[in-house]
């Protein structure tokens, strides 16, 4: 297998880019201009295609889903959901056990792109 990260016994590549931002927007139940918001403040980074087209992985749709329910669920603003989805990929980057309340919150990103722990984007 190689390295890229796969949803265990469902064989597909989360890191693929697959979705125009029209689809994801569609799955997220979202409008476009809130996902062009997101990746303004490198919550995510799409990757692009040959034409300039953003392209969303399936990590990229998760991990836009657990800021939304952080938002929504949580009552965060933004700052305070980037923060906590910085905060608990420090502690997965580390080992330490989350919160109860947040154990449950996807906030992985793909290798390609999106937040690290410093929230700063990774380029490979």
């Amino acid at each position: 297998m190689t390295g890229a990260a796969v949803r265990p016994g469902h064989g597909r590549d989360l890191d693929k880019p697959l979705y125009t931002i029209g689809i994801a927007a569609d799955i997220l139940a979202t409008t476009t201009r809130t996902l062009m918001m997101y990746e303004h403040f490198g919550l995510v980074v799409p990757r692009r295609s040959g034409n300039n087209r953003r392209l969303f992985s399936e990590r990229d749709i998760l991990s836009i889903s657990a800021i939304e329910r952080l938002m929504q669920g949580r009552g965060l603003n933004l700052a305070g959901a980037r923060y906590v989805t910085e905060c608990l990929q420090l502690l997965d980057a580390n080992g330490i056990p989350r919160p109860v309340g947040l154990a449950d919150v996807d906030v992985n990103q793909s290798p390609g792109g999106g937040l690290t722990p410093g929230g700063l984007r990774l380029d490979t």
